[in-house]
């Protein structure tokens, strides 16, 4: 073969052999196929009908957005003197007036709690608030999280109620409450086998109950002065604490085998979900007291509780049932396989897997169930959105009612919105292996 023939046949396998590599060597897809780009092309930007509505709303939102920003920043007034609302009155429709949050904060805060305890009702927000982040955590999960409930609400009813006055036995109102959960938590101590810290802790609690408002000098405030925030905090966290508890027994009950049992869990569920809550607040409020020994009196406060505890029990309820029928049918014959009791099957097998089941729709029903207890209005208990009301009835505060409620809603906002985000996390990673 002569040189010019093998020069040419080496060049051109050397050009065949680079087709391959090239060809093969990754490169990046077309900025408009995939990535943000394509999202908007193809879900706002795919038609001229989308294209329009799409600049539409974005000009729209932009607008609003910059007529918020200057209504509630830039042309805002954050303090003015002592009832002195001439300026915000100059400005109205212009700028926010958030002075009236400044100036007003404590009583939307705490109701009419007395001014100078309100270090009290702020701790008791804060404990709440802690109480609700340990549960949360799994870590926590454990027979002792019992315990902690106990001593945090413990605590929580000395510093509402206080009381610097020599105590007696049970002479107190938060010593008659509270030795329900010191009785709970003594028991829960003897039942599983630690009777060595059943009476200790028993003792301990007793005295922190009679002495705790004594001795750090804690004057007595009834429950007519409590309201705001915490008592939208205790009414929802006693609330939901006690009915879902129930729930989970009428669920259970409505698909007994016993007759009478079953009927009557279908009454009950019926009946409480058949009338609104302002008819089960009113009946509490007005017609209970009729039904009780003369001389015997239950505080509204007390009645109010009860009322929201069996109408979220009969809602939840129902949430749970649908978690019970969900399930499928060859779990409860594998327990019956296994040889378990009827409460074994149903804490160990059945229960955990309805419940993951329904998540979603049980922190629905906690979030409307939070935002109902200012429904409690209807009985003279000041709320948070009650109190808020209220801040604005003085005259000098007459019309600036949005800048209150923006305020409100903003707490409730929070508190509903770390609900939600945690019941999503929670879900994920309970049902993360039903994606596998």
């Amino acid at each position: 073969m002569a040189p010019a023939d093998t020069t040419a046949r080496v060049r051109l396998d050397t050009a065949v052999a680079r087709v391959p590599g090239e060809a093969s060597a990754p490169r990046s897809p077309p900025a408009t196929a995939v990535g943000p780009l394509a999202w908007l092309r193809g879900n706002l930007f795919s038609s001229w009908l989308s294209t329009a509505v799409t600049l539409l709303l974005a000009y729209l939102i932009v607008r609003w957005t910059i007529g918020f920003v200057e209504w509630a920043f830039v042309n805002a007034i954050w303090e003015v003197p002592h009832n002195q609302t001439q300026a915000c009155r100059e400005i109205k429709g212009v700028g926010a007036c958030w002075a009236v949050v400044t100036e007003k904060h404590r009583f939307i805060l705490f109701g009419t709690y007395p001014f100078e305890e309100h270090w009290r009702p702020a701790l008791v927000v804060l404990l709440f608030v802690g109480l609700y982040v340990v549960s949360a955590l799994r870590r926590f999960w454990r027979k002792e999280l019992v315990m902690i409930w106990a001593g945090v609400l413990t605590l929580i009813g000395i510093l509402m109620w206080g009381g610097n006055t020599a105590p007696g036995l049970l002479r107190q109102p938060y010593e008659q409450v509270l030795a329900l959960v010191l009785l709970a938590g003594a028991g829960f101590a003897y039942r599983h086998g630690r009777i060595g810290v059943a009476l200790p802790s028993a003792l301990i609690v007793y005295a922190l109950l009679a002495w705790a408002g004594p001795v750090l000098d804690m004057p007595y405030v009834s429950q007519e002065r409590w309201g705001g925030l915490p008592i939208t905090l205790i009414l929802a966290t006693f609330g939901l604490a006690f009915a879902f508890p129930l729930a989970i027994l009428v669920a259970l009950g409505r698909r007994s085998e016993l007759p009478a049992i079953r009927m009557l869990c279908v009454l009950y569920v019926e009946l409480i979900r058949g009338v609104p809550l302002i008819s089960l607040l009113f009946m509490a409020s007005v017609m209970f007291p009729l039904f009780l020994p003369e001389g015997m009196n239950i505080d509204k406060l007390l009645r109010a509780q009860i009322a929201i505890i069996l109408f979220a029990g009969a809602y939840l309820a129902e949430v749970v049932r649908g978690g019970l029928q969900a399930l499928p049918r060859g779990q409860y014959e594998a327990a019956d396989a296994l040889g378990l009791t009827y409460w074994q099957k149903t804490g160990l097998i059945v229960l955990p897997q309805a419940l993951r089941l329904v998540i979603p729709p049980l922190v629905n029903t906690f979030i409307g169930f939070f935002k109902d207890t200012s429904l409690v209005l209807i009985i003279g208990i000041f709320d948070l959105l009650t109190a808020g009301k209220t801040a604005i009835i003085e005259p000098a505060w007459q019309g600036f009612g949005v800048e209150v409620y923006i305020f409100v809603g903003l707490i409730y906002f929070m508190f509903c919105y770390a609900m939600s985000k945690y019941s999503q996390n929670l879900e994920a990673e309970l049902n993360r292996h039903r994606r596998r």
